[in-house]
């Protein structure tokens, strides 16, 4: 493919390139070579910028100039992530049902649907036009499910939940699954009928909502909600392992990065970002726009476009200071007990 035909795709200004050379496939920027194309955005990288071997690099619009040919963006990383999609066509599923699929007579399934092997669709499901649900995926009876659903191997759906459409399921996610609910039950209750376990469950009636356009990815669980719902909004983006508990809100174009959890009825609020491993107690309202550093544990409300870290999280720039006087603690304590041993 031509450069210049990758620049008007990329809507990217060509600098010191060959409109005319040809681009064979993309790479890192360490590991690029001739007929190559890669990219930077982190400054991290600049300096290998300088001596790549790729025939060109997308870059920001202020770059500094370097020897390889240059796609000048506004948003690298977005260019980027498009350039992939030039040279790279991901597996297309023929619309069909496979022999040992599993349709129960009253599920509705759309025009083009595919069925890949072992599916199973129980009683009274629905599933828009344009499907395709891969091997051993399962949906529970009075699931209703939009056009342009993708789900890979292993995914379940579970009873009365109801997704939008361009809605994307990676290995393992289980939508619906119980929320955590449990009773305590007290010694000697004579109308205990739970074999002496302590624990009376809490009855999970309500269901999950996943609005358009979000994608789960691998393992990833949403807990149903124990009255009403579990609600997914629209654009979300949901990384590996996570666990969202019951009656949780996510908003609009939030991301939920690796291992985070959510305890229930916790209220994430639009364009949210929480880092990995960040667990949020709950009952706790999280604002629009606020971001949550790596491995904080919030506890509390966090207001709109706060940026915090830490266990319990606090303001991330107090945080950085804290860590600071953190590393000096030994000198400190050593300080201390020299005024001590003085008095």
């Amino acid at each position: 493919m031509k450069l210049s035909d990758i620049a008007k795709a990329l809507n990217a200004l060509l600098d010191n390139a060959l409109p005319d050379t040809e681009i064979t496939g993309v790479a890192g920027i360490e590991n690029a070579a001739q007929g190559q194309l890669t990219f930077v955005s982190n400054p991290k990288y600049n300096a290998a910028a300088r001596i790549t071997k790729a025939s060109a690099v997308i870059v920001s619009e202020n770059f500094p100039a370097i020897d390889a040919g240059m796609l000048r963006s506004k948003n690298p990383y977005l260019a980027w992530a498009k350039a992939i999609e030039l040279f790279y066509q991901p597996p297309r599923y023929a619309p069909g049902i496979h022999p040992t699929a599993v349709v129960h007579p009253t599920a509705k399934l759309g025009k083009h649907t595919h069925l890949g092997p072992y599916v199973v669709i129980d009683e009274d499901a629905v599933i828009g036009d344009k499907a395709v649900l891969l091997s051993h995926v399962v949906i529970y009876r009075g699931a209703t499910i939009g056009n342009n659903f993708f789900a890979h191997a292993h995914a379940v759906v579970r009873e009365f939940c109801n997704l939008g459409d361009n809605v994307l399921l990676q290995n393992g996610v289980v939508v619906g699954s119980d929320g955590f609910g449990f009773a305590k039950i007290e010694e000697g209750d004579v109308t205990n009928k739970d074999d002496g376990h302590g624990w009376h469950k809490i009855v999970q009636s309500g269901n999950v909502v996943i609005e358009s356009n979000a994608e789960l990815q691998a393992n990833t669980c949403i807990d149903r909600a124990s009255i009403g719902e579990t609600r997914i909004g629209r654009g979300a983006k949901i990384d590996n392992l996570v666990h969202v508990g019951h009656s949780c809100t996510i908003g609009h174009d939030t991301l939920l990065c690796a291992q985070v959890g959510l305890a229930g009825t916790t209220d994430v609020g639009n364009n949210v970002i929480l880092a990995g491993q960040v667990g949020v107690s709950g009952h706790v309202k999280i604002g629009d726009g606020a971001i949550a550093i790596a491995q904080s544990g919030i506890p509390h409300d966090v207001a709109p476009g706060a940026m915090v870290s830490g266990a319990p999280a606090i303001d991330h720039r107090l945080w950085l200071k804290c860590c600071a006087a953190y590393a000096k603690l030994p000198e400190i304590a050593k300080a201390v007990r020299k005024l001590s041993e003085r008095e």
